[in-house]
């Protein structure tokens, strides 16, 4: 008999939170599982499933960067009839699937605006005559600004849950630096490796970007500052004389990619993220980017020089926190989010050009999608 696992996840600004997911609903699928990946966030096209099924919730996003309050994709607020129609569609789905693997990803370390349709589903969850195994999957940052009372919370609800797995190498970062009740969750984690998404793997003998700088600004949302000050900065950098490829998220708006392509001078290519990123990355000189998790990770495993810039406001501390811990180790420079100008940024990348290669250091453990499929299959197939 094949094991079933109902895996949830919602992204509310960027994709990585559902590219991350797809490669392990992927991984999992390739494994033995019979998947479905239950989606709240906006569709995205082309989403790799490989064996996998997806079922699109009724979608909800960020109301604005701040992360706090939920909208409908054109704006709308969310309200109680809309929570209570999705709340039930994903009862009445999580009921037909009858699933041996309830995994959810973020929550509860996270996620806490969809508690009124995830505290319900755990609920169902743990009164079916057989309870499935309930899991969470984190990355290797939380949010340091959750407030005693809300890590209590966390914690408590957690004990609904019989592991956590960490999309993490311990030898790089440790969750316990980010999530200050770590010894009161610590027995049940297990930590995975990072989670590297098999679908964006360099093409051997692929030379596109040789030698280039790549900007990049995730999937888009809150990338215009970035790729903007990095236009002004290339004059003013030692890599001046190099081509500069900017990659523009599928989430930035068309007429801010159209001042970007205004202001571009020679030298200076604006064009759309390409699937062929790990490439562009494994070829450039430089990578200067955000510092999401997703290309963070590709970033450790094939670029040579990198600057990161996260986004971060003063809830959001999670890409800060990584960008922080990498520049500790000597692996990268950054700009803080809140002094990113083109000087500031042409500083960082002299920096980065000068200091070591990533590829110097140890390799970091990307090996979390298999992984996170041998310990889902220890709890079933004991």
């Amino acid at each position: 008999m094949t094991a079933r696992v109902f895996f949830y996840v919602q992204h509310l600004l960027g994709i990585g939170h559902l590219r991350r997911a797809a490669a392990l609903a992927r991984a999992l699928a390739a494994g033995g599982f019979d998947v479905l990946l239950v989606s709240g966030g906006a569709p995205v096209d082309g989403l790799a499933l490989g064996g996998a099924r997806l079922h699109q919730l009724p979608p909800v996003r960020a109301a604005d960067a701040r992360l706090k309050e939920l909208a409908r994709l054109d704006g709308t607020p969310v309200d109680e009839a809309f929570r209570a129609t999705r709340t039930r569609q994903l009862l009445d789905l999580f009921e037909a699937e009858e699933p041996d693997i309830l995994l959810t990803e973020q929550f509860p370390f996270g996620r806490t605006q969809l508690r009124f349709e995830l505290l319900p589903l755990l609920e169902a969850a743990q009164d079916r005559p057989s309870a499935p195994w309930i899991v969470s999957s984190i990355r290797d940052v939380l949010r340091r600004t959750a407030s005693p009372a809300r890590v209590d919370e966390m914690v408590q609800t957690f004990e609904a849950f019989d592991t956590v797995l960490v999309h993490a190498d311990p030898a790089l970062v440790r969750l316990d630096d980010s999530f200050p009740a770590w010894p009161d969750i610590q027995d049940r984690a297990l930590y995975t490796g990072y989670v590297m998404d098999s679908e964006a793997m360099p093409a051997s003998g692929d030379t596109v970007g040789k030698g280039e700088v790549i900007v990049s600004a995730g999937g888009g949302a809150v990338g215009a500052p970035l790729l903007h000050a990095a236009i002004a900065a290339r004059p003013l950098s030692p890599l001046a004389d190099r081509r500069w490829r900017l990659l523009v998220g599928p989430n930035m708006p068309e007429a801010e990619t159209e001042v970007l392509r205004a202001s571009a001078g020679d030298g200076i290519i604006v064009e759309p993220v390409r699937a062929d990123f790990p490439s562009l990355l494994r070829n450039a000189v430089l990578s200067v980017s955000q510092a999401g998790y997703n290309t963070v990770v590709e970033t450790l495993c094939h670029g040579d020089r990198a600057v990161l810039v996260p986004f971060g406001t003063a809830r959001e501390t999670e890409q800060a926190d990584r960008a922080r811990v990498l520049v500790e180790r000597g692996m990268v420079a950054s700009v803080a989010p809140d002094d990113l100008t083109p000087a500031s940024l042409a500083a960082a990348i002299g920096r980065a050009w000068a200091g070591p290669s990533i590829r110097s250091f140890p390799p970091v453990d990307a090996n979390g999608a298999a992984a996170t499929v041998a310990a889902l299959k220890q709890m079933v197939m004991p």
